[in-house]
């Protein structure tokens, strides 16, 4: 027997939406829409607190430094001055690093470099509030965990030059540094895979009864990707002692934060639905990210899992040498963000301590640029782009533990001709 169907009605059409930025070259830069609650307006609840009562924080932004630089409300730190100094030295000599890199790349003396000008804070900060033997997991924009550690200058130069000194041995692009003394997981270009190992190395932390913990960084663009979803399973199911870090800082490449979801929803948010808490965090607050930070690590200690944490922050210098920021958004966006720039910042907070002065500033600003012109005088002297000689015989090294008798032959005949 034949039913009658729905009485037919008229239907509109559809029409697919695509997200869009709110401003692009030529545009007035334009982040009134931004909701920026007061410094000290979140409160911060005992790290053992259970998840379901942490549900609000990810639709929060935590801020522990107001616009005239003093540190307000329960996240407050309260870090000695010394560590102050400290973290705004790191943060400045950071900076004054990228510049130099960036003008060598321009120079052809290096093929690739990336800045994180208006992300210090973030790899600072969390370096300087985990345990030194913490495992870390980072993108290509945290060159300060690594100037944080203690990394010499040189050796991170040479990197980025692929000279006879890489300890990499030219076989990374660079910038993807890796430091194995220092806890610092090779970098891969593909940043998504990171998440996932940050959590696998956790589990096997958590598995042989260590005390460490893993920290993994990706920008805002790699959560729409699948190892973003693959980790947050894992991390949820086996309770990974892991802080998972997305660093929004509001372009992935060309393509703006909305292409990841970032508008219809907070990336921090994407926690709740494995069931691990999320924070959103002021990127550009010193204060703010080492006090997160220092809160999930405390977390992961007590055995009570991973944490999911969105620094809103900007990224103020290109993608990378190879971009061209002014084809895609205002020239004068990043001096408009809103939650300003974070060594500033934290210099207001200290000046206002009594702590420091301009005058102090300037003078370590000189003292750092005479550290990265004297540390970049000896890695030039092993070789750039232009003059390096690597070892060919290197290329055989560092892939078998037992080497197999064909590639032994092939580096016998190399040795042979004198090569």
């Amino acid at each position: 027997m034949n039913r009658p169907g729905p009485v037919a009605a008229p239907h509109s059409n559809l029409e697919l939406y695509i997200p869009e930025p709110k401003a692009r070259p030529g545009d007035t830069p334009d982040f009134s829409d931004l909701h920026i609650p007061p410094a000290g307006a979140v409160a911060r609840p005992d790290t053992s607190a259970r998840e379901s009562a942490l549900r609000e924080l990810p639709y929060q932004l935590i801020r522990v430094l107001d616009d005239s630089g003093t540190a307000t409300g329960e996240w407050n730190p309260r870090l000695p001055a010394e560590v102050l100094r400290q973290g705004l030295r790191t943060m400045l000599l950071t900076r004054v690093f990228d510049d130099r890199m960036m003008r060598l790349q321009r120079q052809g003396k290096t093929s690739f470099y990336i800045k994180c000008t208006g992300e210090e804070a973030i790899a600072v900060a969390q370096a300087f509030a985990l345990d030194p033997k913490d495992m870390l997991f980072p993108s290509y924009r945290q060159q300060g965990l690594l100037i944080a550690r203690g990394c010499p200058l040189v050796e991170m130069m040479c990197q980025v030059f692929n000279n006879s000194r890489d300890r990499l041995k030219g076989r990374q692009l660079p910038i993807m540094y890796s430091v194995k003394e220092l806890g610092f997981f090779s970098i891969s270009g593909n940043l998504g895979t990171q998440f996932p190992q940050a959590v696998g190395w956790a589990m096997a932390s958590a598995y042989k009864k260590d005390t460490r913990i893993a920290a993994s960084w990706v920008g805002d663009g790699t959560t729409a990707e699948g190892d973003f979803h693959y980790a947050l399973t894992f991390a949820a199911v086996y309770h990974a002692p892991v802080i998972l870090n997305v660093v929004n800082n509001q372009w992935a490449i060309s393509s703006f934060q909305g292409f990841a979801g970032g508008d219809e929803a907070t990336f921090a948010s994407r926690a709740l639905g494995y069931g691990l808490p999320g924070l959103r965090v002021d990127g550009n607050d010193f204060l703010a990210v080492y006090a997160a930070t220092q809160w999930a690590a405390e977390r992961a200690r007590k055995n009570l899992g991973a944490t999911l944490i969105e620094f809103y922050t900007y990224r103020a210098a290109p993608h990378s040498t190879s971009d061209d920021p002014s084809k895609y958004r205002p020239e004068s966006e990043a001096s408009a963000w809103p939650l300003g720039d974070p060594i500033e910042r934290l210099s207001q907070h200290m000046i206002k301590l009594g702590e420091w002065s301009l005058e102090q500033h300037q003078a370590l600003t000189a003292e750092l640029e005479e550290e990265v012109r004297a540390a970049l005088k000896e890695a030039e002297s092993y070789g750039t782009l232009q003059n390096s000689e690597m070892d060919v015989q290197s290329m055989f090294e560092d892939v078998f533990e037992k080497m197999p008798t064909h590639l032994q032959n092939q580096l016998d005949e190399l040795r042979s001709i004198g090569a």
